[in-house]
């Protein structure tokens, strides 16, 4: 049985026109009288819908390969069919049935049906018309070919399609307009090659500043004379190796480059490396290869950083990097000639993307937090977050209606925007716009170092390159469409054989009008100009991307405690890929800080006189303005905020600091503003605890302080060198 034959013709007129069976009815009937098979018997159903029974109708002249006839007067048709163009490329030939060849090649047809639905007649000369001729059209792609087999199979599913069909023609204004707001004027299938080549620029320059800010800071942090010495953990986690009999499971368990070598210089060469990759990078050299030894780089830091270097941020620029490497085209230059980029790893960047922002608003709802429900929380976060700007002295003064109504704002954007990552372009574009926008107001407010710019290079994975071409109109990509060779003409519906010099008039020209120039297939691959080029293999990109969706769904799972029975080989994978920190969880201030406690470190000679040390960033004189501070993150500044959240026993790094500072180490001492004893360390060392808070305008205007403070009591007790030495 044929369920494309001619009568779902009559079916889709019926549909699309009640009025075209009283009309047209004796003109389908007797369509043998001019030269074309009946269309043939339908049965009516008790839905009401019409079986075909009968063959498809025949043309006596069909053209050499599948043509498409259409609507040339409506937008609406002409914009989807630039989309099917696309992608059936020179497999399918379109025309407008007002182009006067298709009456006179094709009598059989009459004008009505083809004004009514899109017409596909075969080689064979069978025509098939609506949802039938769309299936059959795209039948060269992936998708068209599942639905050309649902179509054939499931009858069940053929008349849905046909009655959707039918449903949309008679509607075209309508679903033109949400054609229009879902996906503007471009419905052909978006290309990413410009995308790509901003995003992994924009990365390259997130990894240098990662890698430099870490680089002016390294030997206070870790190095042989810093507060926790690499030296020192390799050889912990050496003996504990050796004494778990792990072998070479200590290299997974702790992957880092430092066994090999944990001294100052090699510290230094690895910050060194990664900015020189990161350079490369920028440039376009070599990306994926620069992209894994970032990522190697990075992670090998982060692992002996410990505290310093376990911040959110740090797993999001390890997750995204390591993804990247699978993003990014294997060639030796980042050129336009490079082969399109994967659209698998394009959609799981676009999901590390919606992870960041969706969980960042669940766990504020899922904390229990009363100053998330009550819309209470930015009443305080400007003042108690770690480094705020002088901007967020301004933000904090803002009367309460407008803090609760940003924080309703946020919630819209974190919880709500993200799903628009997975809709049509233009809804896309929307969340691009909020979610930078979200960026921008948390740059303006605090210093977060990289995470606002890594964020917004995420963001930048929403868009393509028409939408972006808008606003960085390049050159390249221009040079290269012009390069090309014009594309065939999809106008003939003529035999090759048949063709006269009056076929290739007017009547091309005004297919051309209608349809436009028959664009390239979406993402294929470009010329190399002699060059080779390799893409990633599904063998490659499929597991990569099914590991990014599992392990998230697990952790999704976790925190929505639904109490999934994941396979133990889904548990076991999860454990392992912990380590490498490179599938995360994410989820910033679930619980809001309410009140600034402030840790002053101070110093002495004599027990009796004390002197305050002074950091770069962090709060501590009163006078001093909230600075600026990112994309450079001052690691030691953002652990005191930390540790001023707990109790001195909780911190064994801040006994290490203090240690340090009655040892004078230089090193250390380069990571403070100020050193209140240059002529040689102090005797004595303790910590007391201030409550900070933000001045009035009053205030200010008065006393020209940006802060105010309350004593909160000792943090630690004085210690001196020799109390202190077993923590060397």
């Amino acid at each position: 049985m044929d369920w494309f034959g001619g009568a779902s013709f009559r079916w889709v007129l019926s549909a699309m026109m009640p009025d075209y069976g009283a009309a047209e009815g004796r003109s389908i009937a007797n369509s043998s009288e001019r030269g074309g098979e009946a269309f043939g018997i339908v049965l009516q159903s008790r839905a009401g819908l019409y079986v075909p029974m009968n063959p498809a109708v025949q043309v006596a002249s069909p053209p050499t390969k599948p043509l498409m006839i259409f609507d040339g007067d409506c937008t609406f048709c002409t914009l989807w069919i630039r989309r099917w163009q696309q992608a059936t490329g020179d497999a399918v030939e379109y025309v407008p049935s007002q182009d006067p060849r298709v009456a006179q090649q094709f009598p059989e047809l009459p004008a009505a049906l083809c004004a009514a639905a899109v017409c596909l007649v075969e080689p064979d000369g069978k025509v098939y018309s609506g949802a039938a001729a769309v299936f059959r059209a795209l039948a060269g792609q992936r998708a068209g070919r599942w639905l050309m087999g649902w179509y054939e199979r499931w009858p069940g599913f053929a008349r849905v399609a046909e009655a959707g069909y039918g449903l949309v023609a008679r509607h075209r204004p309508f679903f033109s307009l949400l054609t229009r707001i879902a996906w503007g004027r471009h419905l052909e299938r978006p290309t990413h090659r410009l995308v790509r080549s901003g995003f992994l620029g924009m990365l390259g320059v997130i990894y240098l500043i990662a890698f430099v800010s870490l680089w002016v800071q390294v030997l206070g942090l870790i190095g042989s004379h810093g507060i926790i010495p690499a030296k020192l953990t390799m050889a912990a986690a050496n003996q504990q190796a050796d004494a778990g009999r792990l072998g070479w499971d200590r290299y997974h368990l702790l992957p880092t480059l430092c066994w090999w070598n944990s001294g100052d210089r090699f510290l230094e060469t690895q910050c060194a490396a990664g900015a020189g990759l990161a350079v490369l990078l920028i440039a376009g050299v070599a990306p994926a290869p620069c992209l894994f030894g970032l990522w190697l780089l990075y992670l090998s830091l982060t692992t002996v950083g410990r505290e310093f270097l376990g911040f959110q941020w740090d797993n999001l620029l390890l997750e995204t990097g390591f993804l990247a490497i699978f993003f990014a085209p294997l060639r030796m230059w980042r050129t336009a000639a490079a082969p399109p980029p994967s659209r698998l790893m394009l959609w799981a960047l676009r999901w590390l993307l919606f992870r960041l922002m969706f969980a960042s608003g669940c766990v504020k709802l899922l904390s229990g937090d009363p100053t998330w429900h009550n819309l209470t929380a930015l009443y305080f976060h400007y003042e108690t977050q770690p480094l705020p700007t002088w901007i967020g002295w301004y933000a904090h003064q803002l009367p309460h209606w407008f803090q609760q109504t940003s924080t309703a704002t946020m919630f819209f954007i974190e919880l709500g925007l993200p799903f628009l990552i997975f809709a049509p372009r233009c809804l896309r574009q929307w969340a691009c716009a909020g979610l930078v926008c979200l960026q921008i107001m948390i740059a303006l407010t605090g210093n977060y170092c990289f995470f606002n710019l890594l964020a917004v290079a995420l963001c930048l994975l929403l868009l393509d390159d028409a939408a972006l071409g808008r606003f960085f109109p390049l050159r390249w990509p221009r040079g290269r469409a012009r390069s090309q060779p014009p594309p065939a003409s999809t106008a003939s519906c003529e035999r090759p054989a048949e063709a006269s010099p009056e076929s290739t008039g007017a009547p091309s020209q005004r297919v051309l009008a209608a349809v436009g120039s028959a664009p390239a297939p979406a993402e294929a691959p470009a010329s190399t100009g002699g060059g080779r080029h390799w893409r990633w293999p599904g063998l490659v990109t499929i597991p990569v991307a099914g590991v990014a969706l599992l392990v998230p769904l697990m952790q999704f799972s976790g925190m929505f405690h639904l109490g999934v029975p994941w396979p133990e080989p889904a548990v076991a994978l999860y454990r392992w890929l912990g380590p490498f920190r490179s599938f995360n969880s994410y989820g910033l201030f679930a619980v809001m800080t309410t009140s600034r406690r402030e840790i002053v470190v101070e110093g002495s000679q004599d027990g009796v006189a004390w002197q305050a040390y002074e950091f770069k960033y962090k709060p501590g004189q009163l006078n001093q303005r909230p600075r600026f501070v990112e994309p450079h993150q001052p690691r030691l500044d953002w652990q005191m905020w930390f540790a001023a959240l707990s109790e001195v026993r909780q911190e064994p790094w801040f006994l290490n600091f203090c240690v340090r500072l009655l040892q004078g180490s230089p090193e250390v001492l380069a990571l403070l503003e100020k050193n209140p004893f240059p002529s040689g360390p102090p005797r004595y060392i303790r910590a007391v605890a201030y409550q900070y808070h933000f001045t009035d305008w009053q205030a200010r205007r008065r006393t020209g302080e940006w802060w105010r403070r309350e004593p909160a009591g000792e943090y630690m007790p004085q210690v001196s060198l020799r109390a202190a030495q077993p923590g060397p």
